[in-house]
């Protein structure tokens, strides 16, 4: 019997998407919105500092919104958890690259402006949950994984208290590095990364506390 003829796959519409254009138009986007805030930022500014046409940019990013935490969202991108050997190096190594991400001012001013505009915009909060808090959370599922895989702890049989887990996690290490770098200006170091690890795994290290 002859083989049935297959449809022919769909072809796209239009150009393909450049890699470089789309990098080039979210850092323009992180350097407009430190040096102009969020109010300040609109679609033309980001167009003319990435050299392309407000038609490729609304294109990509129908709205400011959306370009704005996709822009922040990709500062985070290279984040991974290395297996090192154990939870402790582990989560000090994943909180030096966060801390370093955080150190770079673009990324402090566009954190900051994001996060105050979320405040008031119910929408844009959700976005930012969606797109840059909770793509993250894979950092902890993914250091979690490497201590089971170790028999560091054991595997949590409720899946709602194994989500409350992650969230717990998150919020801490998360929290714990933007409060002090983005709030109080204090610097990560490494002692400080240490001590912080050495509390959260194990706060009887530290009884006065």
């Amino acid at each position: 019997m002859a083989a049935t003829p297959q449809p022919a796959p769909p072809r796209s519409k239009g150009r393909p998407r450049s890699a470089a254009a789309d990098q080039a138009i979210l850092d323009a986007t992180r350097e407009a919105l430190a040096e102009l805030g969020w109010g300040g930022l609109t679609m033309g500014h980001v167009a003319v500092r990435a050299g392309v046409a407000k038609t490729t940019l609304y294109r990509r990013w129908p709205s400011k919104n959306e370009l704005v935490v996709d822009a922040v969202a990709s500062l985070f991108d290279e984040l991974a958890v290395a297996d090192l050997g154990s939870l402790q190096a582990d989560i000090e190594d994943v909180v030096a690259q966060f801390a370093a991400v955080l150190a770079r001012p673009e990324s402090q001013a566009a954190l900051l402006a994001v996060f105050a505009e979320g405040s008031r915009d119910p929408q844009l909060r959700l976005r930012i949950r969606e797109h840059i808090v909770d793509p993250q959370k894979v950092l902890v599922h993914q250091g979690l994984a490497h201590a089971l895989a170790r028999g560091e702890l054991a595997a949590e049989r409720d899946p709602l208290a194994a989500a409350e887990q992650i969230d717990i996690i998150f919020d801490t290490i998360a929290g714990a590095v933007e409060h002090r770098m983005l709030v109080i200006g204090e610097p990560v170091t490494p002692r400080w990364i240490r001590r912080f690890t050495e509390l959260l795994l194990n706060p009887g290290l530290y009884p006065g506390c």
